[in-house]
């Protein structure tokens, strides 16, 4: 079996030798890492998304699908193609391991964020100065297709991005590794009130630090004991030598 899987025009076998390849099709950066996410998944995969089991595509191609699907956005069609198989199988293979992804990447990955005391143990030197930040916040927004109704439009339309998008806060450690992401919001909707109306609030407690844009405005809604950190407002013709270089000693 190993064999006729080898030989087959594409897959995981055709390219595993190749880091480049490896990046190229999933985004990850060599077989190892592929390795590790696949045993990971295998394990929790216990039924398909469309309630028929998939035979007829080895599991390690199962999840360059995937992958590939989501790095290149290729249409089921063309998977379909390049794998031999038809599109139900694609779009079975894809949604499977889509939520299979989900749980072991993120849902149990994210499910604790750190301590500001386990920051401190990798924290960089440009936030010497910055021990106590737990958390710099952004909110990112993704494209999304125009609805159909008005009033779905105006909700989702983002005036700073000048289309319709969804939105959501992400947290990052001052190390830079991901800890905290929100559910999805309109894209009309205030960073602060997004900020508002996810649960990050419940994360901090007294002595931690936010670094955050100046779209958030929070210093009135974090808990009490929790600091706040925003570059300034330009309210007179320009910075003050103290402003700017507080600025540059958090944000560089």
């Amino acid at each position: 079996e190993q064999e006729f899987l080898k030989k087959q025009p594409f897959g995981f076998y055709s390219i595993e030798s190749n880091n480049d390849h490896i990046m190229h099709y999933t985004g990850l950066p060599n077989k190892e890492i592929f390795n590790i996410i696949f045993s990971n998944c295998d394990k929790v995969l216990d039924k398909y998304y469309e309630e028929w089991n998939v035979t007829c595509l080895d599991r390690k191609d199962q999840l360059l699908v995937t992958l590939m699907k989501l790095k290149l956005n290729h249409t089921h069609t063309d998977l379909g193609v390049r794998f031999q198989v038809s599109e139900g199988t694609i779009t079975n293979v894809f949604l499977t391991w889509l939520y299979c992804l989900h749980e072991v990447l993120y849902n149990c990955l994210m499910a604790i964020v750190p301590t500001q005391v386990k920051n401190e143990l990798c924290l960089p030197s440009c936030f010497m100065n910055f021990r106590n930040c737990r958390m710099v916040i952004d909110c990112t927004d993704f494209c999304v297709q125009r609805p159909k109704k008005m009033s779905h439009q105006r909700l989702f339309y983002s005036s700073y991005k000048h289309r319709h998008t969804m939105k959501a806060l992400i947290g990052v450690a001052p190390n830079g590794v991901i800890t905290y992401t929100s559910e999805m919001y309109p894209g009309s909707t205030s960073d602060k009130e997004l900020f508002k109306n996810c649960n990050v609030n419940n994360v901090f407690q007294p002595g931690d630090l936010v670094v955050a844009d100046k779209g958030f405005l929070i210093s009135d809604v974090v808990p009490d004991g929790v600091a706040v950190n925003i570059p300034p407002f330009l309210s007179a013709s320009q910075f003050t030598p103290i402003q700017i270089t507080s600025t540059k000693k958090i944000y560089r």
